[in-house]
């Protein structure tokens, strides 16, 4: 499930934050520290009940007033 990434999030861990996600990267075989954080935060939003737009679902999809098109 890899996707284009558009935006860099830099975090601040302690060492012992990040010995857990180093340990849990390893147990899950991530490929990167970048995608086991990406994995936790998809799961603990899931978890709090968030729901997560697909890649090809763009913002402007939801807007509140209907698009209109002009024939040519």
């Amino acid at each position: 499930m890899y996707r284009e990434r558009n935006e860099r999030l830099q975090i601040m861990v302690s060492p012992e934050e990040l010995a857990a996600i180093d340990d849990w990267r390893f147990t899950q075989r991530m490929p990167s520290r970048a995608s086991a954080v990406r994995e936790l935060l998809r799961r603990g939003l899931q978890a709090e009940g968030v729901t997560i737009a697909e890649a090809h679902e763009k913002s402007s999809d939801f807007g509140v007033i209907e698009k209109r098109y002009d024939a040519e």
